[in-house]
């Protein structure tokens, strides 16, 4: 059965979700299970001692790992000279994104028996035409030719149609695990939408930081009462040591319930440290205010007023928390949505997008709305099969050619060869974490 893939790589983490052709039409989409028992998979790319390469968080099972064969955080560097450097060997961001996504497009092959019809990947709305070059240049060379690149919150914007949303202008709220952006965005026709304006936090801004907060709280407690010396007792560190990943789930059950205890297991013998949603509120309640703000500067920037807004949505793993939404609301008159899982909004959307691409490329060319304004494609369908580099941007006022940058000489890392991707150096084994 013909389907589509949706692919966001986020900061913290990937996601993936495709949509069938049943009959004439597409179904909703699917989210794919990339973990062991989740939707998503870290965006992080590890290169063992023996030089295989997994995606996923080693570091997440113990402290003895070596964090300088360790990459994250590739997607937002795309477009930075100074390369990665992974396993002493340097390697340019794009290229571990297209590694990432050439992971999933295996992974969802291996489940379906066929290639997707084609795969829209997700960027950041900040990027133009260059990153998004560079970006297509490592996809092309590893062996994914059948990709269109749209702006997250377009695709987030696609899934919130799908779900109901009639209005013209939508405002995005973006809040990941280690990110932070506001966008808005206009329907055009004869499908999708556009970005108007976009703002990325300045610092970085998520859940981790948030993690970190609570982290910090527990730690005091813990503290207090064991005594302040007793932190230094290396059992104890070593009893510490998956504290952040246990406050990390004590902020996930605060989404839903109002209250939580946070356990250790200490020498002196298990310690429990009660938390409350109102004290976790109480921690990030100033810089999420920021971000409210961030949003209100953005509506504005683009000659809108707040109240003009026809909805707002929420994406992202961190809108779970129930604050961002209340703020939000508070701050302004348009209806907040935020859906039941907004960590794979974008992906959903990217699906949905990708199911229109292939619609609006399959229309006759008589159709009176045929192109009649841009649509959320970059490439139109005669372009498909060119090399990145033979095709232009469509609808961007920003040149298509890179900034003059100074000279910079990069090694690219070997990278592992997949069974079913001989684009690949030979030599490795390339398996899920």
């Amino acid at each position: 059965m013909a389907y589509v893939l949706g692919i966001d790589i986020g900061g913290t983490c990937t996601s993936a979700a495709i949509s069938r052709l049943v009959g004439p039409s597409w179904s909703r989409p699917e989210i794919v299970t990339l973990g062991p028992q989740s939707p998503v998979v870290p965006s992080v790319v590890h290169v063992s001692p023996t030089g295989s390469l997994t995606v996923g968080d080693p570091s997440q099972d113990g402290p003895l790992v070596d964090g300088s064969r360790i990459a994250r955080g590739f997607m937002r560097r795309v477009g930075d000279d100074v390369p990665l450097v992974v396993a002493g060997e340097t390697c340019k961001p794009q290229t571990l994104a297209a590694v990432l996504a050439m992971w999933v497009f295996e992974r969802i092959v291996a489940q379906e028996g066929v290639d997707p019809a084609h795969i829209v990947l997700t960027h950041p709305a900040s990027w133009g035409p260059y990153r998004k070059q560079l970006l297509h240049e490592a996809l092309w060379e590893i062996g994914l030719t059948n990709v269109t690149l749209l702006a997250g919150p377009v695709t987030a914007a696609e899934s919130h149609s799908f779900h109901g949303f009639t209005g013209r202008t939508l405002g995005v709220y973006t809040l990941g695990g280690t990110s932070f952006a506001t966008s808005v965005v206009r329907r055009t026709q004869p499908a999708g939408f556009e970005v108007l304006g976009c703002q990325e936090g300045v610092d970085p801004l998520g859940g981790a930081d948030f993690d970190e907060a609570l982290t910090s709280h527990v730690r005091a407690a813990i503290g207090r009462q064991l005594g302040a010396g007793q932190l230094d007792d290396p059992r104890v560190r070593l009893a510490l040591f998956g504290l952040r990943g246990e406050c990390a789930r004590a902020k996930e059950r605060l989404t839903a319930a109002t209250e939580t205890d946070v356990r250790v297991y200490p020498p002196q013998g298990p310690t429990e440290v009660p938390i409350t949603r109102a004290q976790f509120e109480e921690m990030i309640r100033p810089a999420l205010q920021l971000t409210v703000d961030t949003l209100d500067r953005t509506i504005r920037s683009v000659g809108l007023r707040p109240e003009q807004l026809d909805g707002i949505l929420l994406v992202g793993g961190s809108a779970r928390i129930p604050l961002v939404a209340e703020l939000v609301a508070a701050s302004f008159r348009a209806p907040v949505a935020v859906e039941a899982d907004p960590q794979v909004t974008v992906a959903a959307g990217a699906a949905l997008a990708a199911c229109q691409i292939l619609s609006l490329a399959s229309r006759p060319r008589h159709d009176p709305n045929w192109r009649r304004q841009p649509a959320p494609i970059e490439y139109s369908a005669d372009d498909a099969s060119k090399a990145p580099q033979e095709r232009s941007d469509h609808g961007e006022d920003e040149q298509s050619e890179p900034p003059p940058r100074p000279p910079v000489k990069i090694t690219p890392l070997n990278l592992p060869r997949m069974r079913s991707a001989p684009r690949l150096v030979p030599g490795r084994n390339f398996k899920a974490f």
